[in-house]
């Protein structure tokens, strides 16, 4: 594999290489994708899989489109198990892609930036969640999620960094990160593995 490659030249990155991870997809609805996110957001898999299960269970077990979601009253989001912010920021999501005409052809078409850029006007949605969604939905293999703290802290272990202030920190993570473009989400899932790993 042609990121596996690319990725060994840095030497301790090589140290945590193991299986090659699979490629990473696009998938469809990316719309509903942020949802579920912001549904999901500081919940472990488990608990987020059984919400979002319950979600579409209110639609028939179908994907939603933004419009049924936005005209699903608050206390039906409630039920589900969503606190009443969660319950804003999903329909503050489907508000934005009814209102900015949001479709995967045009999310497609535009940088990671822009993407960022775009999403992260919506109120509830961050750039760390958007660069969730930029790795996992849109399957860009050319990002570094730099406020990650898994992320942080994996690599503070593995470069043996010293620095403890939050911005030259994150000039330092930026830096060592360049070298690994265009293959920056791969290595930030090798990191996530080799760091969860260690904890078990």
């Amino acid at each position: 594999m042609q990121h596996v490659i690319h990725l060994s030249k840095d030497k301790k990155l090589a140290t945590i290489i193991c299986e090659p991870y699979h490629e990473l997809k696009m998938r469809k609805n990316i719309g509903l994708h942020l949802m579920a996110s912001i549904m999901s957001q500081q919940l472990n898999t488990k608990v987020a899989d059984i919400i979002y299960k319950r979600f579409l269970a209110l639609y028939g077990s179908d994907e939603p489109t933004s419009k049924q979601v936005l005209s699903t009253p608050a206390e039906k989001l409630r039920s589900i198990g969503l606190s009443n912010a969660k319950v804003n920021y999903v329909h503050n999501v489907a508000a934005f892609c009814i209102e900015h005409k949001i479709t995967d052809k045009k999310l497609l078409s535009m940088t990671n930036e822009e993407v960022i850029e775009l999403l992260t006007q919506i109120k509830g949605v961050g750039r760390w969640t958007v660069e969730m969604l930029l790795m996992f939905t849109l399957g860009r293999e050319d990002l570094f999620a730099a406020d990650d703290l898994g992320l942080q802290n994996a690599m503070i272990k593995l470069y043996k960094i010293k620095e403890t202030d939050k911005k030259p920190l994150r000039e330092k993570l930026l830096k060592l990160s360049a070298k690994w473009s265009p293959y920056r989400t791969y290595a930030c899932l090798y990191l996530w593995g080799w760091k969860d790993s260690a904890k078990k």
